[in-house]
């Protein structure tokens, strides 16, 4: 009897709905065909997503140890880096509301960010001090009117935009009890700034 031959495997169809398998050129890498696949019906992801109106809350950010209003921080960086200054509280961005006082060592009211200060063991008498009225709004700058470029090369030179002056009579009117509460040597370690010297290191002082 005569067996009959094996039948071969359909081969898979090339050209499905999923894939489409081409030949670009005729011999690629290590003598091979060049393949390129392309896929087809799937939408991109941005598009599924659904924009939400709704704003998320900033998380106020926990305090570390030893902060407390009117502990004396050291400032790590910005323009007073080395300073040091008068914690008075936090905004509602978890930032650090502090302040020199600017008649002690001429650091005004600022935003910090704890990562970059030092909290130390003094503390100072906020007794009287009202800075309810400070928020971020405060800090907010106030929009220029947009110059044609020839004005913008004429004020190139001009001066830089300073504080106003409610803003200063309210710095002083606000410092001032700051400053009554303050002893003759917190005073004088407000105005001095913190710097290492050879032999010192950080990770040993005691703050």
């Amino acid at each position: 009897e005569v067996q009959a031959a094996p039948r071969r495997p359909a081969r898979p169809d090339t050209q499905s709905s999923a894939t489409l398998l081409s030949a670009v050129g005729t011999m690629g890498k290590a003598g091979q065909a060049r393949q390129v696949f392309r896929t087809f019906g799937q939408k991109h992801k941005s598009s599924l997503k659904v924009k939400s109106t709704e704003k998320k809350l900033t998380q106020s950010q926990k305090l570390k140890k030893g902060l407390e209003p009117g502990s004396v921080l050291i400032l790590l960086a910005g323009r007073f880096r080395g300073r040091r200054v008068v914690f008075l509280k936090q905004l509602e961005s978890g930032l650090l509301l502090v302040t020199g006082p600017y008649a002690v060592n001429g650091v005004p009211l600022r935003r910090v960010n704890q990562r970059m200060c030092i909290a130390t063991s003094t503390k100072a008498d906020l007794k009287g001090a009202d800075f309810v009225s400070v928020d971020d709004k405060y800090f907010a700058r106030e929009a220029a009117a947009k110059k044609s470029k020839k004005d913008e090369m004429f004020a190139a030179g001009a001066s830089k935009s300073s504080m106003s002056d409610e803003k200063k009579a309210g710095q002083k009117k606000m410092d001032e009890a700051v400053v009554k509460g303050l002893s003759t040597d917190v005073k004088s370690y407000l105005k001095a700034c913190f710097s290492l010297s050879s032999k010192m290191y950080p990770h040993e002082l005691k703050f």
